[in-house]
């Protein structure tokens, strides 16, 4: 008899040994993480859980015994910790649901129900006020970040009286008195992956966020509110108690109340300045109330932000088992702390800058963008938000260095444009209304690509002729508006019920269709050759431009000055004065819409 439970002793003692030294391994491993690849600690992490599911096996082949259950708990824990570390969300669960149906079978009770809340809420009730109960309750523990995990927030507010049993079980110690107890049972005690009070804590306030996110992006803004600012009391990594402070933020700009909103996200960027959505909502909302000097700093900041190296690193990453960003995975929050790239930051202060005054300064940011388009093309397919077309952006720069006046940049870039699209344009474009919207199709299948070549083309030309006007080469601008319109005048379009035809003045066109960009392409180069022939005293040619310009772009309000002008210098005065007046009104009611 005394031989027999010596064995048993001694089998108990080398599992026990078995599960610290695996723990063992783990944290030596994790101790020197940075000096480990990626893939390396997955390995060893995919191993470590099968050693744990190998022990696991051994110590449940024998009937259920209480003096076991602290080792048996132990092994579940660290197994399905890892198992959610690596995502493996119902292998963890079938661990769990199995250690609860033998928690249940110690207290002298059998399963009865294999739905989850129904199974615990039973295991739970069994074991209360027994030397089993904080066992059961640090599974649970791994219930709670699995359901964390997989967005199962319905289900922890239903568990919620549980939780906060738990919460407030920890800190008395109940784990480490169990230890202590079994000091005096077995030369060692089983170690644990994780500690549970380390964890607990983890999930507050990972649960707060998310909760908050999920509340916030239902339109319940207020009641986000309350919890989060709860939450960013609660003891976490500084990163965690950003996101409250950012989210309260962002639940504050839906009450429109912004200036406390950008109060909130100070607060984030001080308590961990990686908390980088936090500057782009503060950008966000300089927009909105509309402080453009604020919202070009706060741009220019997110961008030195977003060049650092250490913003390719994921803020929430983590060298523990179990780090914030596997537990924090709901689509309500990533799309609250989505934060656009580098170069769309770029993009959006190198325009800010040129449509504000700053146009050296935002030269100097197309040039960087572009260098950094060539550098980095691999890249650029990926942004979100997308950018704008390479040839796009080249067409933006030259418009930005005409402005600087450097207009022989401005041609190189448009030379760019046009060598890269011409041959690849069709000789005739047919544009189709389409049915039960007022907007243009190409008929063709590669229809919306040709019809931005060719006005991308058009674009060019009618930059360079404006380049050519910039330096007074009168008959130079004249071939470049000249090739413009030309191209412009292989485009058609095709009215329900109708043959195709050249655009006309008459047609009512939608503001934002190929059919209206393509309309102001042309009134803008009739405008620019009429302009030119005035200074070559080609009055009669350029009354017939400036006046087409018009027809096709009523708006351009230089076309019609110039028209006046022409009128004047050909003895018509009367209608001179007319068109000024005409001009002029125009341009005021414009100005109040």
């Amino acid at each position: 008899m005394s031989n027999k439970i010596y064995h048993t002793l001694s089998l108990f003692d080398k599992w026990v040994q078995e599960n610290n030294n695996l723990v063992n391994k783990w944290k030596q491993q994790e101790g020197g993480g940075d000096t480990l690849s990626r893939d390396q600690s997955q390995t060893h992490l995919k191993w470590c859980t099968s050693e744990f599911e190998t022990l696991l096996r051994k110590i449940q082949g024998v009937p259920p015994l209480a003096d076991h259950t602290q080792l048996e708990v132990s092994v579940v824990y660290n197994a399905c910790v890892c198992f959610t570390a690596q995502s493996q969300f119902t292998e963890a669960e079938l661990l769990l649901k199995q250690a609860t149906e033998r928690a249940l079978q110690m207290a002298g009770n059998f399963p009865v129900a294999s739905d989850p809340p129904v199974l615990w809420r039973t295991v739970l009730k069994s074991v209360e006020n027994t030397a089993l109960n904080s066992c059961v309750l640090y599974l649970l523990c791994l219930q709670w970040a699995i359901w964390l995990a997989t967005c199962q927030l319905k289900m922890i507010e239903e568990f919620q009286e549980e939780l906060t049993s738990l919460v407030e079980t920890l800190p008395d110690g109940v784990w480490d008195d169990r230890r202590s107890k079994a000091r005096g049972k077995s030369f060692d005690i089983s170690l644990l992956v994780m500690e549970p009070r380390r964890l607990v804590e983890l999930l507050q306030i990972c649960t707060s966020i998310a909760q908050g996110a999920e509340r916030l992006s239902e339109g319940h803004s207020s009641e986000a509110l309350s919890g989060l600012q709860i939450a960013s009391s609660l003891p976490a990594p500084r990163i965690l108690v950003a996101y409250t402070h950012f989210l309260s933020g962002s639940c504050l700009a839906h009450m429109s109340r912004p200036q406390m909103a950008l109060q909130c996200y100070r607060k984030a960027l001080e308590t961990d300045f990686r908390c980088v959505c936090a500057l782009y909502q503060s950008m966000l909302i300089y927009r909105q109330l509309g402080n453009t000097q604020a919202e070009i700093q706060a741009l220019h900041l997110l961008h030195s932000t977003r060049m650092l190296p250490s913003a390719t690193e994921p803020a929430l990453a983590c060298t523990h088992l179990l780090s914030p960003s596997s537990l924090l995975r709901s689509q309500s929050l990533s799309s609250l702390l989505s934060v656009p790239s580098a170069l769309s930051v770029l993009h959006n202060l190198a325009l800010k800058c040129v449509l504000h005054g700053r146009v050296s300064e935002g030269v100097e940011h197309y040039l960087d963008l572009l260098a950094a388009f060539h550098s980095e093309d691999h890249q650029v397919h990926a942004e979100v938000p997308p950018l704008p077309r390479l040839t796009e952006l080249y067409l933006e720069a030259g418009t930005a260095l005409l402005m600087a006046q450097r207009p022989a940049d401005c041609m190189a870039l448009c030379d760019e444009v046009i060598s890269t699209t011409l041959e690849l344009l069709p000789e005739k474009l047919i544009l189709e209304e389409l049915e039960q919207r007022n907007e243009i199709r190409d008929v063709s299948v590669e229809g919306e690509d040709r019809v931005a070549m060719l006005l991308w083309t058009g674009a060019a030309y009618l930059l360079q002729g404006h380049c050519q006007t910039h330096l007074k080469d009168w008959k130079q601008a004249v071939i470049h508006y000249t090739r413009c319109i030309n191209l412009l005048m292989k485009v058609w379009f095709k009215k329900r019920g109708f043959q195709p035809q050249i655009p006309s003045a008459d047609m009512i066109v939608k503001e934002g269709t190929y059919l209206s960009v393509l309309q102001k392409l042309k009134g803008l180069s009739l405008a620019g050759r009429g302009i030119s022939f005035t200074q070559t005293d080609q009055l009669k040619e350029a009354l017939r431009d400036l006046q087409l310009s018009l027809q096709a772009f009523p708006e351009c309000v230089g076309a019609g000055l110039w028209c006046g002008e022409v009128l004047w210098r050909l003895g018509r005065r009367r209608m001179a004065a007319a068109h000024w007046e005409k001009t002029w009104t125009f341009s005021a009611q414009s100005s109040l819409e």
